[in-house]
């Protein structure tokens, strides 16, 4: 518990102390933001606002998670895995954020090259995953509720986990603080997760070492999200970009893969889920009727559209996605009484 207190303490300071930096450094070389012209009217108030602040909450939630193994806490080749996978989609970001503003646009890497990175980094999680880190090949509900594949089927799996949790809190990224506020309560409840599994390690296939060290992971990134979001805040003085956006539902993916909980990230991440689905049900009855169900997709513009203060939006937002993490949290909860069978 020690080694989780100090990654957490640690990533918060740097985040806080960190991002400022950040936005002094990226704002002296005008990486500012560009802000494409069908979003809302009022979002063309912050073009120029300071981009690729993900950069910030990676570096804070590495360096808590190394300061946190200066200690007795083992590293561990799980949990190095899955700090590859946020690092790894982290850079894709990067590339796509660089992108955009060398050439002035809103749109970055094509499809087909970020999309080629996403899998990359799938190839290499499920392939290196179940074979040097042990990590179970499967598609998994909760707990023992899974399924074994083969390696290919998982190889696609995974790619599909990877591409679709990190599309997903990108298409979040839309609001001051609305994806790192979600992303610190989503990856709370991975501390909680890590940290039960750790404790009661008999009863799931993560070794005690490997739990503790995805705990250490969360509890990082939850606290670098945390001091990110002091800066991130509406009026935002840095967005988090790809870089932050990518990375975050990346390493989503890669937690929910190694705690056995990849179809019950659908809960944790319902906000993010709620999001995408706007996305494609506005894409779908547009393109089939030619009339729009939302007056703009993802939803958290339809609501702005509606006359919603954007920070009215955001805390409404934050509420419903700490409703389905509390979900989330009840049925892995359910699932361990199912199995045990007596109260702790």
């Amino acid at each position: 518990m020690i080694a989780v207190l100090i990654g957490a303490g640690v990533a918060l300071i740097v985040a806080l102390v960190g991002t400022p930096l950040v936005i002094s450094y990226f704002r002296q070389r005008g990486f500012g933001q560009p802000i494409r012209d069908e979003g809302p009217e009022s979002h063309q108030s912050k073009a120029g606002t300071p981009t690729m602040g993900g950069t910030a909450i990676v570096l804070a939630a590495v360096i808590g998670y190394g300061v946190a193994h200066l200690g007795t806490a083992n590293i561990t080749l799980a949990g190095l895995l899955v700090l590859f996978t946020f690092v790894g989609m982290a850079i894709v970001g990067f590339a796509d954020d660089l992108i955009k503003l060398r050439m002035r646009r809103n749109l970055g890497l094509n499809k087909t090259t970020k999309f080629a990175g996403q899998a990359l980094i799938a190839v290499g999680f499920a392939t290196l995953g179940p074979a040097f880190a042990g990590l179970p090949r499967n598609i998994s509900v909760v707990g023992d509720i899974a399924f074994d594949v083969s390696t290919p089927v998982f190889i696609l799996w995974m790619f599909l986990l990877l591409t679709g949790a990190s599309n997903a809190v990108n298409l979040t990224d839309g609001l001051d603080g609305l994806a790192a506020g979600s992303a610190a309560l989503v990856f709370g409840s991975y501390i909680l997760i890590g940290f039960w599994q750790f404790r009661n390690s008999a009863d799931y296939p993560l070794g005690a070492s490997e739990a503790l060290d995805i705990a250490i992971i969360a509890a990082a990134v939850t606290a670098a999200c945390a001091g990110f979001l002091r800066h991130n805040a509406p009026p935002a003085r840095i967005f988090m970009g790809d870089t932050g956006s990518l990375a975050l539902g990346g390493l989503l993916a890669g937690i929910a893969v190694a705690t056995n909980t990849q179809v019950l990230l659908v809960l944790f991440g319902g906000l993010f889920v709620a999001e995408t689905l706007s996305v494609i049900i506005q894409v779908a009855v547009f393109r089939t009727t030619g009339k729009r169900v939302f007056r703009m997709a993802p939803i958290h513009h339809h609501f702005e559209l509606l006359g919603w203060q954007e920070t009215t939006i955001i805390v409404r937002f934050w509420i419903l996605a700490g409703l389905g993490i509390a979900l989330g949290l009840g049925v892995f909860y359910a699932e361990w009484i199912s199995r045990v069978g007596t109260l702790p």
